[in-house]
């Protein structure tokens, strides 16, 4: 069992002394506007332990449940990779971007008062099940030894991908505001939720790009558990502390 850091962790020390030994893991949920790997980065100032690695890259523009292994535990990232993910996400349908998201323009608007709500929620329930899906362009897939995305800012070409195949176990809770439809969304590893909404666009022949992702659970794990950096940084701080007077 790796020592885990969480709201429910009651002695943070303790959870620092295990670290030499077994090493750790921590929730963290993940800011907008951020990398994944900016957060590896302001843990690894944290703590002072430069073996240090997330277990499932999150968008800049999405938030939630990160989890970091540290020290020897970072040997378990495949395993925490392997488990199903769940996810909050809102769309914007009548448009689409290059990347899939907010990060990039619009472009290609479509009117969309001809869909009717049922068949939105039709097209959107129809994702469920085994499905094929190419990566954004926008997107950390290596090709050629770069990052898809880094191609895609700079303008290069970007070469054909092959399709991936993934699990929709569910699509629940949708809640249609037009332009927009939000639902939560269970699924298998390597699922691109930014490639979902773009297919659901494509559906419904009108486009469509995610506005808004958070990243809910990992396997038995929830953001609801889950520390800030800020939270994290206090609780670090303050464990510093604690160790200097006991020595």
């Amino acid at each position: 069992m790796i020592p885990l850091l969480s709201r429910q962790t009651t002695d943070p020390l303790t959870w620092q002394a295990s670290l030499a030994e077994s090493g750790g893991a921590i929730l963290v949920d993940k800011a907008t506007g951020c990398t994944s790997f900016d957060v590896v980065a302001k843990l690894r100032r944290m703590l002072s332990i430069k073996k240090i690695g997330h277990a499932g890259t999150l968008d800049p523009m999405a938030t939630g449940l990160l989890i970091v292994c540290v020290g020897k535990a970072t040997k378990r990232v495949a395993d925490f990779q392997e488990l199903d993910k769940e996810y909050f996400v809102e769309i914007k349908l009548g448009a689409r971007t290059a990347s899939d998201d907010a990060e990039t323009p619009e472009q290609d608007h479509r009117p969309i008062e001809h869909l009717s709500d049922d068949e939105i929620i039709r097209v959107v329930e129809s994702f469920v099940g085994t499905i094929e899906q190419y990566p954004p362009a926008y997107s950390a897939v290596h090709v050629g030894g770069k990052r898809l995305y880094s191609m895609a800012r700079r303008g290069e070409e970007l070469p054909p991908l092959p399709a991936r195949t993934v699990t929709v176990f569910a699509i629940t809770n949708i809640e249609l505001a037009r332009p927009l439809v939000r639902f939560q969304v269970r699924c298998s590893k390597g699922t691109y939720i930014r490639s979902l909404a773009r297919d659901i666009g494509v559906a419904l022949g009108v486009g469509a790009y995610a506005t808004a992702l958070r990243r809910t659970s990992i396997g038995p794990y929830h953001v609801d558990d889950a520390l800030t950096i800020s939270e994290l940084n206090s609780y670090f701080q303050a464990s510093h502390a604690d160790l200097s007077l006991n020595r």
